[in-house]
């Protein structure tokens, strides 16, 4: 007889993990490295220090150190929501009558209501413990802004936050969020910054991308006395910082004796991906695992399925060091999609990497059918998802109904992000049935790769 399982794998504020994971340490083909957009050397610290915290960038070059201690100041803003929930979800497995377990790790129930807060507290602290005074940074959705804007607030800095124009114009509500922990918003491109003011130009009507805003917020951050720049994706210490989901979830799994045969996460730029998997993927690497991890991307935005394998440019500008990734290209302008958050051109070089050597596998969806699997899990669980989460649970519920038609009983474990309350819009555009999908054409890509740098 098979141990019951409870609808939440809990663990108490004692089991908060102490460390992050560092996952690139257990790589044996490492990611390429960063590269100096002037020079094509490897990016030093020296480089990066005008734009970045002194300790997220010694995050960032470290390949080496499997865990990394989180200190006691960023111990203490996690514990006011972590650990986050970890949820068997019971109502899905028999409205789907499936064989399999599902599972899902809720990263929503802070105020900002996703996992971004994770890594924002983390680059805040540390940017207080280097004596600056203000910071800068984009979003996409808004989560990241909001997060940073949180984090901001506790730790007693400025913070400037450029909104993609098309997600400050469908989520008002961000904006006020945002606003109400102190934060300025600028909806970008803006004419702002220099580099606004260029793509304004050169597009005048576009929707912007989180490349155009990236662009603006390390302009910004360049030319202020006592600022630096953050992010929410993409870097690998952003991913770093993210992996305390991934250790909540094995330490929970391995109380509880569960072991999942399939992770599921959407992917954008990777943070979110990457922090779930981080010690999943670490046994996998060493042999210890053969679990099926999936990246859900939105067809809109496709980098893994059908980006290409390249160094690029972080933003649209084409100011930041040159990473290897997978991309669209820094030119690429991805459709005003809902999921905001996941309309990024490129991704983290850690997750192409492990991509690339087949460690992860990547599929795409449209909008309305995340949207419809959005909407079939709210109204079993009870929990309205963020879009961008949706396409984690699209496939979940992809591969439950697959173990149905074969009578498997296997494991599957995704990321759910974030909430869904500010993407109220987006449900009422689904509900009305005037929501619509977009696929890029092979010429539309042929734009983006065409901003490739000849590295």
């Amino acid at each position: 007889m098979s141990k019951h399982i409870p609808s939440r794998l809990y663990l108490s504020e004692e089991e908060l993990p102490k460390y992050w994971y560092n996952l690139r340490a257990f790589m044996k083909n490492k990611p390429a490295p960063m590269l100096h957009p002037g020079t094509l050397k490897p990016a030093t610290a020296d480089d990066l220090s005008a734009v970045f915290c002194k300790e997220c960038i010694r995050q960032e070059l470290d390949e080496t150190t499997e865990l990394i201690p989180i200190p006691d100041g960023i111990l203490e803003f996690y514990r006011a929501y972590r650990p986050a929930p970890l949820i068997r979800a019971y109502f899905l497995e028999k409205a789907l009558g499936t064989p399999a377990e599902i599972y899902y790790k809720h990263e929503g129930t802070n105020t900002s209501g996703s996992h971004k807060l994770n890594s924002a507290a983390a680059q805040a602290f540390y940017a207080k413990q280097d004596g600056l005074t203000s910071l800068t940074t984009e979003t996409g959705a808004g989560q990241w802004g909001s997060a940073m804007a949180m984090a901001c607030a506790f730790y007693g800095l400025d913070l400037t936050v450029y909104m993609v124009k098309i997600s400050a114009e469908q989520k008002p509500y961000r904006k006020a969020l945002i606003e109400t922990y102190g934060a300025t918003l600028i909806p970008s491109p803006s004419n702002t910054t220099e580099a606004g003011k260029k793509i304004l130009e050169k597009m005048p009507g576009t929707n912007g991308s989180l490349g155009c805003a990236i662009s603006e917020a390390i302009e910004k951050a360049v030319k202020t006395e006592k600022c630096r720049y953050v992010l929410g994706s993409v870097l690998n210490h952003v991913l770093l910082h993210q992996s305390i989901i991934g250790v909540e979830c094995k330490i929970a799994f391995d109380k509880y004796g569960v072991k999942p045969d399939i992770i599921i996460g959407c992917a954008g730029g990777g943070s979110n991906l990457g922090g779930l998997i981080a010690p999943f993927m670490g046994e996998k690497l060493q042999g210890k695992s053969d679990a099926k991890i999936i990246a859900v991307e939105p067809a809109s935005c496709p980098s893994f399925t059908r980006g290409k394998f390249a160094y690029d440019f972080g933003d649209t500008a084409q100011t930041t060091p040159l990473i290897k990734m997978y991309t669209m290209g820094n030119g690429y302008i991805p459709p005003a999609a809902h999921a905001g958050g996941l309309r990024y051109h490129g991704m983290n070089s850690t997750l192409s990497q492990l991509y690339h050597d087949k460690f992860i596998e990547a599929r795409t969806a449209v909008q309305t059918e995340i949207f419809d699997a959005a909407v079939k899990f709210a109204k079993i669980e009870g929990i309205l998802p963020a879009p961008e989460s949706s396409h984690a649970i699209k496939v979940a519920i992809d591969e439950a109904l697959e173990c149905k038609r074969t009578g498997e009983k296997k494991t599957i474990f995704f990321g759910l992000t974030g909430t869904g309350y500010f993407d109220m819009s987006a449900y009422m555009q689904y509900n009305a049935k005037t929501m619509s999908d977009h696929i890029p054409t092979d010429e539309e890509l042929e734009n983006g790769f065409a901003s490739l740098p000849k590295v």
